[in-house]
């Protein structure tokens, strides 16, 4: 919708930002060596040797692995996941993609260094530790919902993986952890043009280090033609045009317009934000300067309740990365992904929706 109503003046601008952006090639750089490090790390076996150190059975992995590693500020964060859960395997492939989408944002609902939970408590207004709480009761909530209708496919215990690696998870967890431990240096320390530089060039780090302790680097060719890295950067691209095009349509402010009552507009803004620009920091500074607005102020809980509608929208975007990469390294159509999570979702608003239209 973005790309018909927006103007094509509008187009050579819109190109010409995503491409020039140095945080946008840095992010496109991120997406493609993250499945590179992923490949070395199972063609080495030290994925293996990770997964089997994971504790309980295999359904507890498909929430642990998703979770943790949701927590590391890199962006495409989902790909590190991923080839976890192939590699714990159960279920068909859209089962999988699913799992990792549902249960990757789980923690970051109440992470205090979540980038979407600090944005909404600067834009509201309130203390970010008034809000986690009520942040903390949706978490428990979509945990119950996940594991009632994701998770029934990978009931069992874990594979025994034959001879893993006696060290292979000390190694694993290096590489894992030295890109977001790097990246926060990197940041901080650094003169960048952009703060997604430091990702990528922490990512080359760990890349390097992936290369050394796992297959050697002779097996980079292979791991490139292999992972095709190039598939990532351009949905980190595509998603970028997308955002711009957006933008110029006008269709953000005509949708904070519309004459509805309070509690179905930001319901409904907060879904079709998240849904159409894939990020929930744009559907959030959408959604509660609209609120404000029309109500003057914004509880503790009220906030907890736009935050979900927009964190829905944000979950089933075909914008949102973590969702389209995570079908892609399944081997399985979006749409398939996006079935499987519809009733979960479904289930998950359905409070939401009541306490807002009373609201």
């Amino acid at each position: 919708m973005a790309f018909l109503t927006a103007p094509l003046s509008a187009f050579p601008g819109i190109f010409g930002r995503a491409f020039a952006d140095p945080g946008v090639l840095a992010l496109a750089a991120a997406a493609g060596l993250i499945p590179i490090i992923g490949g070395a790390l199972q063609k080495s076996g030290l994925l293996r040797a990770l997964v089997a150190k994971i504790p309980g059975g295999r359904a507890t992995a498909y929430v642990v692995a998703p979770a943790l590693f949701g927590l590391l500020p890199v962006p495409g964060g989902a790909l590190f996941s991923a080839p976890i859960l192939e590699e714990l395997g159960g279920g068909h492939p859209e089962e999988r993609a699913a799992a990792n989408v549902w249960f990757r944002h789980i923690l970051l609902s109440f992470y205090p260094m979540s980038a979407a939970l600090l944005t909404g408590a600067k834009l509201s207004g309130l203390d970010l530790w008034q809000i986690i709480p009520w942040q903390l009761l949706w978490a428990l909530f979509a945990l119950a919902i996940g594991g009632l209708f994701l998770l029934r496919p990978f009931f069992g215990p874990k594979a025994v993986f034959a001879n893993p690696q006696g060290r292979g998870f000390w190694k694993a967890l290096f590489i894992l952890l030295s890109a977001p431990l790097l990246d926060l240096l990197f940041r901080r320390f650094l003169p960048l043009p952009a703060p997604e530089v430091g990702t990528a060039l922490a990512l080359c780090v760990a890349l390097f280090f992936a290369l050394l302790l796992g297959p050697g680097f002779s097996s980079f060719p292979a791991l490139l033609s292999e992972s095709k890295p190039w598939r990532f950067a351009l949905i980190v691209f595509g998603v970028f045009l997308y955002l711009g095009a957006f933008q110029a349509s006008g269709l953000p402010k005509a949708m904070a317009s519309l004459p509805l009552p309070l509690g179905p507009l930001v319901l409904g803004l907060g879904l079709l934000m998240g849904l159409a620009t894939g990020r929930q920091q744009a559907a959030l500074s959408v959604v509660i300067p609209v609120y404000l607005a029309g109500a003057g102020s914004l509880s503790p809980w009220q906030f907890s309740l736009l935050y979900q509608a927009s964190y829905l929208g944000y979950l089933l975007s075909p914008l949102h990365p973590c969702l389209v990469v995570s079908a892609e390294y399944a081997g399985t159509r979006l749409s398939a992904v996006l079935r499987r999570l519809l009733l979960p979702s479904l289930v998950y608003l359905a409070p939401c929706s009541v306490f807002l239209l009373l609201v």
